[in-house]
Formats: structure tokens, C-alpha cells, sequence
């Protein structure tokens, strides 16, 4: 059985790894043209899979640097040391740390640690999100229009035609404001506790949606993909809403026209 004060633990630990490499200085290497990684990300990657590998040796892995590990039965660890790579590496203090366990294609439990505000966010599927153990809700904004919401942008938006640009434009119009952060879990987690009343993006990574996506569910939201389709831990769109405005985000996100560059 996995404690989720274990994982909490775990998660606050590689918090402070990152902490301690910013205190030193960063060492960073690009993948792409900017998407980058650092030795901060590695090393907190290496403990957090260390001791998830320790204590439950069964289960697979995928993580961001790492890419996957089968394990011997249904459960998944789907981890990202540093969501928010490019802000830790120009010192923005905006990023986490994020572990999820999935099984049988559903997050069962979620931790996402801030440790520049020593915030930690917890989740179990049915037993509600917490924020250093308060609970949370979602806020109860009723339209886009009153609403202010986040969104994100994928790492080839110089070449990508899902570059997300017509959506932001036509959302940033209808409500009070979209904002870009830069940490997708984080952001997940701002629409659970009521910061945020939505935030999507449509090409990500499963470490970028899996445990924020359950901390907006148990708090109450309404989560899919960026189509209205089920959401999917290890897929690549997420729509997070305080539920009152899904339908409605939906529909500006899946407008088209001329735009859209369709």
C-alpha cells in the first residue's frame, strides 16, 4: 500500500535538491531549441526514481529524462522532477516537482510540491486535494467572462500548427485574462485551489497532467481533454475547469476558422 505521506515526503526532498542546485548555480543543456534541461532535473530525477524504485519495487516508472520502466504489475509512476524547466533555469520562481501513480489508465494518487513556496498539493482518487493539508475547492466562477484563466504553449510553437495561438487569442478576449506560467501541474493545481477558474493546453506530456489533473477532480473541477474527450493520464491535451465553465472554454478552444490556420 502506498502512504501518500511517503510520497508527499519524497516529493518535498527533490524539492529541496532544487533549491540547493539554485543556491549553487545551474548547469543547463538544451534538447531542443528551447526546450532545456539541467543538472537540477537529473539530479532530483535520480533520487525521487531511487526511492520510489526502493520502496515499491514492483511498480513501472515513466519519467520525463528517464523515459519508462515496465514494472511486474498495474501500477505506474509517471514523474516529472522539474515541471518548469525553462523558469528554474532563468531563476523564475515558478516551478515543482510532480509524481503521480496510475492504475489500470487512472491516477489513483498525486503530489505536487512548489518549493519555492513550500507548497505542497496532495491528492487521493475519492478522498479529496489538499494544500499542506487543507483542503481544497474549486472556485465557483460561473462564465469565461468573469474567469481568469492559464494556459501553455508547446516547445516547436515556431513550426507546430497546434501552436495554441488563435485559442489564446480568442479565450484572452472572452474572459479577464489568460495568463502563460510556464509549469502545467503547477498551474493544475492553482485551478484546485480556486486561483485559477481553468487552464488547458494542447500538447503535453503525461508527467505535465497526470497528478495536477486528479488535484482538480478531487477538489471538484471537471477534466478532459482539450477535444471534451475522457481525460487520459498519458495522453497529450488537458482541460481543467472549476466545472462551471467547461462547456463554455470548451467551445472557444475548439472554434474554428480562418484564424485558427485551418
Amino acid at each position: 500500500m502506498v502512504k501518500l505521506e511517503v510520497v508527499e515526503e519524497i516529493a518535498r526532498q527533490a524539492g529541496e535538491i532544487l533549491l540547493q542546485k539554485m543556491r549553487e548555480g545551474v548547469s543547463v543543456q538544451a534538447k531542443g531549441a528551447i526546450d532545456l534541461v539541467t543538472d537540477a532535473d537529473l539530479a532530483a530525477e535520480e533520487f525521487v526514481v531511487g526511492e520510489l524504485s526502493r520502496r515499491f519495487p514492483q511498480h513501472g516508472i515513466l519519467a520525463e529524462e528517464g523515459g519508462r520502466r515496465e514494472g511486474t504489475g498495474d501500477y505506474l509512476w509517471v514523474i516529472d522532477p522539474v515541471d518548469g524547466t525553462t523558469n528554474f533555469a532563468h531563476g523564475f520562481p515558478y516551478f515543482c516537482t510532480s509524481l503521480a501513480l496510475v492504475e489500470g489508465g487512472e491516477v489513483i494518487l498525486g503530489v505536487v510540491y512548489d518549493p519555492i513556496r513550500g507548497e505542497c498539493f496532495a491528492a487521493e482518487k475519492g478522498r479529496g486535494a489538499f494544500l499542506n493539508g487543507r483542503r481544497l475547492a474549486v472556485s465557483r466562477t460561473e462564465t469565461v467572462l468573469a474567469s481568469l484563466l492559464a494556459t501553455g504553449f508547446p516547445y516547436d510553437v515556431a513550426t507546430s500548427r497546434r501552436d495554441n495561438g488563435a485559442q489564446f487569442q480568442r479565450v484572452n478576449k472572452a474572459s479577464q485574462g489568460v495568463r502563460s506560467l510556464g509549469a502545467a501541474a503547477l498551474d493544475l493545481c492553482q485551478v484546485a485551489a480556486g486561483r485559477l477558474d481553468g487552464f488547458w493546453e494542447l500538447s503535453l506530456q503525461p508527467w505535465d497532467l497526470a497528478a495536477g489533473g486528479l488535484m482538480v477532480l478531487e477538489a471538484g473541477g471537471a477534466v478532459t481533454g482539450c477535444a471534451g474527450e475522457k481525460f487520459d493520464p498519458l495522453g497529450r491535451s488537458v482541460c481543467a475547469t472549476n466545472g462551471l465553465i467547461h462547456r463554455e472554454l470548451l467551445q472557444l478552444i475548439a472554434a474554428r476558422g480562418e484564424e485558427a490556420g485551418e
